[in-house]
């Protein structure tokens, strides 16, 4: 069994723990203080854990349709109803929509309650569950209502990976691609714990020195603008990890447009990606002009279009790029 230790400048510390038979830590995760555990999952999880004080489990729908404010809402008059308090804490068992919700009703919940995340997803695991982002979808786009709040500590049992279905462990290989471009490690020829464990690290490092989003951590968004606009326009049917994969070709091919990177680079996006098994290319039914829209309202935008894009000095946000280049290189990955 692994463990990752995740220390912010904040001063905040929290562990990641990774290995099979993990959830027997989890009892020894939750403060002295608290007396009631709320466990926040979906149906078709069917992963039953056991905190070790009085719990509760709350269902909330299953997709990414669980992700919005009336979810918040819903989930909180039922922690109050059920009489949790601040000193208590609500426990995420599921995949990333679980832990964006669980952590986004633990952070407004009275002004503030614990949270710790068990992860069952490979993408959960790598990503959503480690670095305190939380957050809803609105109508308009992916995530844009949310809050920073950092776990008491997260649970990867490798255990929970042995039913995932084939389409939640290829969404999950989107993510690991982002880290293989990230710090070039050779990710494809780890065993599992070891993959997932080094993905929490470079995760890690780059977090505890950048909570906030204020600028190095941008760059764990490379693939996402695009990737993200997938998601909203095909109403979430698509599953994170393919629209990221897709949005990473993306990315490579309009830094080389740009004259950022050589025609090597992305030709090695593209062969990584299709070493998962991973798309490459835009649904037919999704037009320019929706995902130009939607891409628009990245949280990452200032003025224009906003990317996270490789060049000379590694991956970098890059603002201010003109719309006819986003829409020309847009052909490239049809």
């Amino acid at each position: 069994m692994n463990e990752v230790e995740v220390v912010l400048s904040s001063g905040i510390t929290y562990p990641v723990i990774v290995g099979n038979g993990a959830l027997k830590k989890l009892p020894d995760l939750i403060s002295d203080g608290s007396n009631r555990a709320a466990i926040v999952t979906q149906s078709k999880i069917g992963i039953a854990v056991e905190p070790g004080i009085e719990n509760k489990v709350f269902e909330i729908d299953d997709g990414e349709e669980a992700k919005s404010l009336t979810t918040i809402g819903e989930l909180c008059s039922a922690f109050a109803s059920w009489g949790l308090t601040r000193a208590d804490v609500i426990i995420g068992v599921g995949g990333g929509v679980v832990t964006d919700v669980a952590g986004f009703a633990a952070a407004t919940y009275h002004r503030g309650v614990d949270v710790i995340h068990v992860p069952t997803t490979l993408l959960a695991q790598i990503d959503a569950a480690v670095g305190g982002k939380t957050g809803v979808n609105l109508p308009e786009g992916k995530n844009l209502v949310g809050s920073f709040w950092q776990p008491r500590g997260v649970v990867c049992d490798l255990d929970a990976l042995d039913t995932l279905p084939e389409d939640e462990l290829r969404s999950g290989l989107g993510e690991l691609a982002k880290y293989h471009f990230l710090t070039g490690d050779p990710l494809d020829q780890m065993e599992l714990q070891d993959r997932i464990t080094r993905a929490v690290e470079i995760k890690a490092g780059i977090v505890g020195e950048d909570e906030k989003e204020q600028g190095k951590r941008a760059l764990l968004n490379y693939g996402h603008t695009l990737g993200h606009a997938i998601e909203n326009i095909g109403n979430y049917g698509i599953k994170h990890g393919e629209a990221v994969a897709i949005g990473l070709v993306y990315a490579a091919e309009l830094a080389y447009t740009l004259e950022r990177i050589d025609y090597e680079k992305v030709v090695e996006h593209r062969q990584v990606l299709e070493s998962y098994g991973l798309p490459s290319a835009l649904p037919k039914s999704m037009s320019d002009e929706d995902l130009l829209i939607s891409m628009t309202r990245d949280k990452k935008a200032v003025e224009g279009f906003t990317f996270v894009l490789d060049g000379p000095n590694g991956l970098e946000v890059v603002q201010g790029i003109e719309e006819n280049f986003v829409r020309e290189t847009l052909k490239k990955v049809r």
